[in-house]
């Protein structure tokens, strides 16, 4: 176990990439804040972070099972001050939790630009800010946001949502520095291909056979904040470069369709 006793703080836990990092990180000795909005069945989606809490305790470790919405400030002051009333510590924090919509600026609505920037941009900077203190008393401390690295070329039909992106990144680079005085880290980390989640079944092109598994993120990222924070901060980095980073050069493993070699985005949704 690298992270015996850590805590660690997973938003959109309750299914699909979060719930698999939860259930990852609790293998590698974590506790976990299950954080996410579904605390109740739903009729649609499967998984409720009551669901992801069950599983982590069933794999030896303690679950906070909280509900959030990332987009309410006060209900993030409430959920990182439960958590240390539980724990007492929050060594890990991964920003998770996503809103997609993929269309033209015409065809997008001003609500799902701001539902997007929202729970993925401005979420990472509320988070972050209520999350850093408790690192900084501790001088230890890793922040993770799910977004990818930054390019600076036109992206239509994506125009709110990969802005919403990037601005994760860009607070993470830009946070890095703020943090990086007192011993905590803070990354970006992105798949090179599609993972199999609902937001890809919904929302993205393709089949099967062109998606991996949750659990190449979830190698990455526990290869990101297993190393001592000085290490590596400030950096935007992809899911197969921090695991041949690691030794890894294999990724088989990770394909959802056994035998099938999924293509990097940049041929399946030209995000690259």
């Amino acid at each position: 176990m690298k992270l015996r006793d850590q805590v660690a703080f997973v938003t959109g836990a309750s299914r699909g990439i979060g719930k698999a990092l939860a259930l990852s990180l609790a293998r590698e000795g974590c506790d976990i804040v299950v954080a996410s909005k579904t605390d109740r069945p739903h009729e649609k989606l499967p998984g409720t972070i009551h669901d992801t809490a069950r599983e982590v305790e069933a794999a030896g470790r303690r679950a906070l099972a909280l509900r959030l919405d990332v987009r309410e400030d006060a209900a993030i002051e409430e959920a990182v001050a439960k958590t240390m009333e539980a724990f007492g510590r929050i060594d890990i924090l991964i920003h998770n939790a996503g809103a997609i919509f993929l269309a033209d600026v015409l065809d997008t609505p001003v609500k799902r630009f701001d539902l997007v920037m929202g729970v993925n941009a401005r979420a990472v900077f509320a988070l972050s800010r209520a999350v850093l203190p408790h690192m900084i008393v501790r001088r230890y401390g890793h922040i993770v946001t799910m977004s990818p690295p930054m390019k600076a070329k036109p992206m239509p039909g994506k125009a709110a949502y990969m802005l919403s992106k990037f601005g994760m990144t860009f607070l993470a680079q830009s946070l890095a520095e703020e943090a990086r005085p007192h011993n905590v880290a803070v990354n970006a980390l992105w798949p090179v291909t599609a993972i199999d989640s609902q937001a890809v079944r919904t929302f993205w092109p393709g089949r099967e056979e062109d998606w991996r598994t949750p659990e190449i993120v979830c190698d990455a990222a526990i290869a990101i904040v297993s190393r001592p924070p000085a290490e590596r901060t400030g950096q935007a980095l992809y899911d197969e470069d921090v695991l041949r980073e690691a030794g890894i050069a294999d990724f088989s493993r990770y394909a959802l369709v056994p035998g099938s070699t999924p293509p990097p985005f940049s041929k399946t949704l030209a995000e690259e």
